[in-house]
């Protein structure tokens, strides 16, 4: 059979895991990506020494507190299935980062701690994928520990996350007495660590299995790709039970890639040009060399090597000659790749978040937006002379787009924005540990950020009378950096056409530029 964009997009699963910190997340990851081969030992990510590194998470900073602070992109094949695993942030402070990740996904797998249930961060990060109407399964982790109740957490997650539960499998005991799963596809039980439930087990697991399927909905594809029920399944991601039923479901139901939207005409998979975008950009993975790799998910078309691609907006042609597919900081050069798949492209500052790539160089993709950061903060060096040096540190960071960078009219000191705290951490650690600058995050007089819209009469009028507030974000364009919410009211009132923005759109940066 002959490879077209359209075949080879429906063998495609590209998709997220989202998940409070501690769920579990990276741990699943790792067996997700034992049983495509694409690793040999999984690491435990609480073990200790050089087990500990895990295998998806390669920053200094994720290494020593066992948390996923960026998206890894790893490509693994699985039966007739091409998966691209994105492994999103599990910290909240990162949100903003796997909202743009979520971009490049087309379902979603949550994962829920069976002790602790629905979190604080897995309700923000749902709503993130609500947002996008991804597809989403839940894998109820932990099993093999004391557990609540399963009925509970379901009616939880459908309470909660306003989304009906299908389970596609039924726990029999928990934590020391857990003994297995009854699967419902297969009508087998698949048992854990080869326990047989005695009878009185067999009878309380056969009970609940006939509550289960009379009082909870049946899986139904259509319903499930729309957004509006997930597929249930339980397991022990430290113990690889229950992972294999979840990437046969993956592999079975979730969807292949979607079309993309688009200014003017969306993106079909099976188009022939190629167009992809760019949702993220990752300076130094190799602490080596001062790289910065552009993670590029195609929309559309065959992609080879070697070919000449127009950025959107400044109509530059770029030359793709190492196309790299990853495995964590791993990476492989590739000769062709499709839609759904995420190519790195090795660039020095040319690409940005959010540019579209395409033969032609009409096509621009909507969707990535910048949002307004919560927290700002001056950066002072002890060393002044290095001052270039850090201009082009903060410059190369925020090109990532989980920090944004700010530029006052008045004053020389850069002012970084972020939506959490930790990463004001990330931030430092990676000044210090990649660039050697040894900065001070000190508190900024600014409480807020905002985006500047309307006639560049108005923003002019605008900036003379706030010049005390006026800065430039990295792409030039007029921010509005505010001390109070108070303030951001007073001057909307004031200057009524000129609206505050909280997000900016990426393609509208390209489009000003």
């Amino acid at each position: 059979m002959s490879r077209t964009p359209a075949s080879e997009a429906a063998r495609r699963r590209t998709f997220a895991i989202i998940s409070h910190p501690d769920a579990g997340k990276t741990t699943l990851t790792e067996h997700l990506l034992l049983l495509g081969g694409a690793i040999h030992a999984a690491g435990r990510v609480k073990a200790r020494g050089e087990a500990r590194r895990a295998k998806s998470d390669w920053m200094k900073i994720e290494q020593e507190r066992g948390i996923s602070v960026t998206s890894a992109v790893m490509t693994f094949e699985y039966k007739d299935a091409v998966f691209n695993l994105l492994d999103t942030p599990g910290h909240e402070d990162f949100s903003e980062d796997t909202y743009r990740t979520l971009t490049a996904a087309d379902s979603a797998v949550m994962v829920i701690d069976a002790a602790k249930g629905i979190e604080a961060q897995t309700r923000k990060l749902f709503e993130v994928c609500r947002l996008r109407d991804i597809p989403i399964m839940t894998f109820i982790n932990k099993m093999d520990r004391e557990t609540r109740d399963p009925f509970e957490l379901l009616d939880e997650i459908a309470d909660q996350l306003q989304i009906e539960t299908a389970p596609m499998m039924w726990p029999c005991g928990m934590g020391l007495n857990f003994r297995g799963v009854q699967d419902f596809s297969s009508e087998s039980f698949l048992a854990f660590n080869d326990a047989v439930p005695s009878e009185a087990e067999a009878a309380a697991l056969e009970e609940e299995v006939m509550l289960a399927r009379e009082g909870l909905p049946a899986f139904d594809l259509e319903v499930y790709r729309e957004g509006h029920l997930s597929p249930v399944f339980f397991g022990s991601a430290l113990k690889n039970f229950g992972v294999s039923p979840l990437l046969d479901a993956l592999a079975r139901y979730a969807p292949s890639p979607r079309t993309q939207a688009a200014v003017g005409r969306d993106a079909e998979p099976g188009d022939k040009e190629v167009t992809g975008f760019v949702f993220k950009v990752q300076a130094n993975m190799d602490p080596n060399h001062r790289d910065r790799v552009a993670f590029l998910r195609l929309a559309s078309g065959e992609f080879r090597r070697n070919m000449k691609l127009k950025q959107s907006g400044t109509g530059k042609t770029i030359g793709v000659h190492n196309p790299i597919l990853f495995f964590a900081s791993e990476r492989e050069t590739v000769d062709e790749a499709w839609p759904g798949d995420i190519i790195g492209i090795p660039n020095h500052g040319v690409l940005r978040v959010g540019d579209t790539l395409s033969e032609s160089g009409g096509v621009v993709f909507t969707g990535i937006p910048n949002f307004a950061p919560e927290i700002l903060r001056r950066v002072r060096l002890a060393d002044p002379m290095k001052q270039k040096h850090l201009a082009r540190a903060l410059e190369s960071l925020a090109e990532e787009g989980v920090t944004q960078l700010f530029k006052p009219v008045i004053g020389s000191q850069w002012i970084v924005g972020v939506v959490g705290a930790l990463q004001l951490d990330v931030l430092k650690s990676r000044l210090r540990a990649e660039y050697e600058l040894d900065a001070d995050l000190e508190a900024s007089p600014f409480d807020a950020a905002r985006w500047l819209s309307g006639a560049p009469a108005e923003i002019e009028k605008f900036a003379a009378a706030n010049r005390g507030g006026m800065a430039a974000d990295r792409d030039g364009a007029p921010v509005f950096l505010a001390k109070s919410a108070w303030e951001i009211g007073y001057v909307a009132d004031r200057f009524a056409n000129v609206k505050l923005l909280k997000t900016r759109e990426r393609h509208e940066v390209q489009a000003a530029g």
